[in-house]
């Protein structure tokens, strides 16, 4: 069974090779096949790539309309039967893939699967935990469903099915393609296994908050995608309800949260001092 990997970089080189070791790494046990696209760093990312060149299946070097847009086009090249994606900060744990490989062998019902995530920081120090949660779209509408993005692989199908990565969408393209997917009839499962490092820097989109106002326009949107109408007044009730309840069933991710702190918009320098 093949898996095919999409990274996509742009001026990230000081945690770039991580994440490219971390998938080459998988390649001893599993049929890795891995794409790296980039948009035109400028940092030193692309001598890193051209470092690992050899081992890496697929390199493009040209400009795209956003994260999104390059995301598609890596798909669009790949081979593989099961499909993942790892941001250029993030890493892959070993024996990650051969897991995933597991189970999807073992579950043929199953179109996409997701394990949970360590969050991690520049000096990959482990924060806290972050626990994915089966997918329900209800949940997901009231923004309470996690679904860890760098340790969540799905099947060629259903990424086809779903007619791939959204290209106006800049904040959460992961999250809208789990929807999009889940709208489109996919299975989804959660295995209790920790696959990915999924870091936390001073400029990561979900540290600095510097997407605050797209973030707000994709919730509005995707719960009208959901739901088929606009959100109301009596949504915002229905959100915390939801919220409190994703922490009563996992009181492991109720404990990360009170006793480690939040991860959206966290203070990385108070985390670190902490430790």
């Amino acid at each position: 069974m093949k898996i095919s990997i999409v990274t996509i970089s742009f001026n990230q080189a000081e945690f770039l090779e991580k994440t490219i070791s971390s998938v080459l790494a998988q390649k001893k046990d599993v049929d890795v096949e891995y794409i790296v696209i980039d948009a035109g760093s400028t940092d030193g990312s692309r001598e890193i790539i051209e470092k690992y060149r050899p081992q890496i299946n697929k390199v493009i070097f040209e400009t795209d309309e956003g994260p999104s847009d390059g995301l598609n086009k890596g798909f669009s090249l790949a081979h593989g039967e099961i499909y993942g994606f790892l941001n250029s900060d993030d890493i892959l744990y070993p024996n990650a893939l051969k897991a995933v490989e597991n189970y999807f062998v073992q579950h043929p019902e199953i179109d996409v699967i997701s394990g949970h995530a360590y969050i991690i920081d520049s000096n990959n120090l482990i924060l806290r935990k972050s626990f994915s949660q089966l997918m329900s779209l209800k949940q997901y509408g009231y923004g309470a469903c996690i679904i860890n993005q760098p340790s969540t692989f799905f099947r060629k199908h259903a990424f086809e099915k779903s007619k791939g990565f959204n290209k106006e969408n800049r904040s959460n393209w992961d999250g809208e393609l789990f929807v999009d997917m889940a709208l489109a009839g996919a299975k989804f499962s959660v295995v209790n296994s920790f696959w990915s490092g999924y870091r936390l820097h001073s400029v990561s989109i979900t540290a600095s908050k510097k997407l605050d106002h797209s973030m707000r326009d994709y919730n509005s949107r995707i719960f009208e995608k959901i739901f088929g109408r606009p959100r109301q007044k009596i949504d915002s009730l229905f959100s915390i309800l939801y919220r409190g309840w994703r922490f009563i069933k996992n009181p492991m991710a109720l404990w990360e949260r009170l006793s480690k702190g939040k991860i959206y918009g966290r203070n990385l320098t108070n985390s670190i001092a902490q430790k």
